[in-house]
């Protein structure tokens, strides 16, 4: 068996990764059959006797980061010619062909998820901590009213994540925010912004204050927690499953 393994990092959120990913396919001159698909984390493909090889897989597993979506890819083969003639065959002519395909694939695969992110409309979140508590704001009007959430909102066209972050900080709030690094990312399920159902994710980042005090502009209220107390807030969904790694954020403070 013979393993290739490449990453790359795409300007786009975890639902468009995964996506255009899907929709742009394989590099293969034979089509693969979906064997795992788990939107938007990982899918692997493969496929049976085919033109040099006995089987291949195809693996992408995407994970969130502060650049965008990290995407591990990993094809495994098998030749279709026996002994040491086959590991003749795969240095010198398979393994320089899917190393091409696979470069020249992701190349256009990158782009085209940055043009996609461009349509879908993002969410970005503040965990401001200060002296081991995390700011948190109460919703005040809708479907989520009472509720509670890092405080934050959507990205404007041609606008990056952590411009949006400021500015949406600076508007609820009345403070100057310093983003400092990522907390983690969340699908939402629903739409947002007039999008389409389930392409939009909620982007997390820890940050800190660097002038002012907060004030509750737009929320019911504001409130400073410990990591104790995180879990007896009635939380909105998105938010929810980001607690355990700011639990980590403000105990490692």
């Amino acid at each position: 068996m013979f393993r290739l393994r490449l990453t790359t990092v795409v300007e786009a959120p975890l639902t468009v990764a995964f996506d255009v990913a899907r929709t742009l396919g394989r590099p293969w001159g034979t089509p693969l059959e979906e064997i795992v698909s788990v939107r938007p984390y990982r899918h692997v493909h493969a496929v049976g006797p085919g033109s040099g090889w006995r089987w291949l897989t195809h693996s992408r597993r995407f994970s969130a980061t502060g650049a965008g979506t990290r995407v591990d890819e990993q094809v495994d083969w098998e030749t279709g010619v026996p002994g040491l003639l086959g590991e003749l065959h795969d240095r010198v002519v398979l393994r320089r062909r899917v190393l091409r395909a696979m470069r020249a694939h992701l190349d256009a695969y990158a782009a085209a998820a940055e043009r996609r992110a461009l349509d879908v409309v993002q969410v970005v979140g503040a965990a401001i901590v200060d002296d081991g508590r995390v700011l948190v704001a109460q919703r005040s009007g809708g479907p989520f009213d009472g509720m509670w959430e890092f405080p934050g909102g959507k990205v404007e066209p041609g606008e990056s994540d952590l411009a949006a972050l400021v500015r949406e900080c600076a508007e609820e709030l009345g403070v100057t925010i310093v983003p400092r690094s990522f907390v983690g990312e969340v699908l939402l399920d629903g739409v947002v912004g007039g999008g389409a159902p389930g392409s939009s994710t909620l982007r997390v980042w820890w940050a800190t204050l660097d002038g002012g005090q907060p004030v509750a502009h737009e929320h019911a209220q504001l409130r400073w927690v410990r990591a104790d107390e995180l879990e007896g807030l009635d939380w909105i969904p998105a938010d929810r499953p980001l607690l355990p790694a700011v639990r980590v954020l403000l105990r490692a403070g």
